[in-house]
């Protein structure tokens, strides 16, 4: 297969042709010349005004629900709604029925991914059926494609057993994934604590059901010497913990999620249930701090937390709706008309690409003549309006539909295939 792209503004530090604008021809998944005015027959031809191209993005965490929840989302669907939002591969989470916590459940879902364009990296359960009281076989699920560990939207609270977790991943370097939130402190809460949610009389989740699980965690990772990935910190707190740790040596990283960056908890006002995440969205002050860390190196990614659920999961009273935002598609928009005029593209690149490739020992996609193709296809001047028609995922939990937002995912070039959107 023969892709031709034209004039395109190539975003990527580690090429020569990083902030020129070049066409690009694209033989069985290889790139095979970068140049002006290429002239071939090809079976794509994408031009497309304001065109950037960069390496492939990548989701640290998203929940296609299948095997076992299905009427939430499927692998296909939930890649469909990655492509769409211009991500090449994603890590997902391990909450299905059964959990991803052996070999033959990681090994299902890479079968039912194959020959897809988006690339599916399961991370494996931390602990048995993620119930948090036995650690899983890692290294086994290591060796038959499990990219990290974590227990999902069931964080480890038991402080021995995530010790033992960040200890046995050591011994083959890997990764430990952890959603900052102390269930006991958090249990009933709907928001976070603050003087909106007294306004309304709802109960809170304090910062501190985050900033406690953030410490101790970076000290067990302090303590074993061992890797360790906080996914969607979301108040001052733990960047202000994160940040110390990092300088001090700590072998720890960290996400942001797009609706973190965006939203406040003034939109409770609504009492809409779809704002209603784990963690919760935080006031203006946290937002402040986690651009601030996205802008100065703390934050070293982007995390959906894309996490699907049906009609009537989310359309009820918030203290029984369901927790999470199906966002995967609307990621970029979402952050690039949040952040636009402070951010970068390349600083977004090594956001969305660089960065987690990094983190997770993912091969770096470079475009150079004799590369593989892996690319996102973005149009940062152009804007998004995401009907309900359009949107790829079963999941009906993105409070972004039907809002127009800067920037456009154009598709991406991947696993000798190609997607674009209409």
């Amino acid at each position: 297969m023969q892709v031709l792209i034209r004039k395109a503004q190539i975003v990527d530090p580690q090429s020569a042709h990083h902030n020129k604008v070049t066409d690009l021809l694209i033989e069985d998944g290889v790139i095979t010349r970068l140049a002006a005015g290429i002239r071939a027959t090809a079976d794509t031809v994408i031009d497309i005004p304001g065109l950037h191209v960069s390496p492939g993005w990548v989701d640290t965490l998203a929940d296609y629900a299948e095997p076992g929840y299905e009427h939430r989302e499927t692998i296909a669907s939930g890649l469909a709604a990655a492509a769409a939002g211009g991500f090449t591969d994603v890590l997902l989470a391990p909450n299905t029925q059964p959990a991803l916590s052996g070999q033959s459940a990681v090994q299902y879902v890479q079968q039912r991914a194959a020959g897809n364009a988006v690339s599916l990296r399961p991370i494996g359960a931390a602990t048995r059926d993620v119930a948090g009281k036995e650690l899983a076989e890692m290294l086994d699920m290591r060796t038959h494609g499990a990219i990290a560990f974590s227990d999902g939207w069931n964080p480890i609270q038991n402080s021995v057993l995530m010790m033992k977790a960040l200890e046995y991943v050591s011994a083959f370097c890997g990764v430990v994934i952890q959603i900052p939130v102390d269930t006991a402190l958090s249990a009933g809460g709907l928001m976070n604590e603050g003087p909106v949610s007294v306004s309304l009389g709802l109960a809170g989740v304090p910062h501190l059901a985050e900033t406690l699980m953030v410490y101790r965690d970076t000290e067990l990772a302090r303590y074993t010497g061992s890797r360790l990935h906080i996914s969607g910190i979301s108040c001052a707190g733990s960047v202000d913990i994160i940040r110390r740790a990092k300088a001090e040596g700590v072998r720890v990283t960290c996400s942001v999620t797009p609706y973190h960056l965006a939203l406040t908890d003034e939109v409770f006002r609504t009492y809409n249930s779809v704002y209603k995440v784990a963690p919760p969205l935080r006031a203006e002050a946290d937002r402040q701090a986690l651009i601030a860390a996205l802008l100065d190196g703390t934050i070293d990614c982007i995390a959906t937390h894309h996490r699907p659920h049906e009609w009537d999961a989310k359309t009820k009273e918030l203290e029984y709706a369901a927790t999470g935002m199906a966002i995967q598609q609307s990621a970029f928009p979402v952050i690039w008309n949040t952040l636009s005029s402070l951010l970068s593209p390349e600083r977004l690149v090594q956001l969305f690409s660089v960065l987690p490739r990094d983190i997770f020992g993912l091969p770096q996609g470079t475009i150079a003549k004799g590369a593989a193709a892996s690319l996102t296809l973005f149009v940062p001047e152009a804007t998004t309006t995401l009907t309900k028609a359009q949107a790829k995922s079963a999941g009906i939990n993105n409070p972004f539909i039907g809002q127009p937002l800067a920037g456009r995912i154009a598709g991406i070039v991947n696993n000798n295939k190609v997607y674009l959107n209409n």
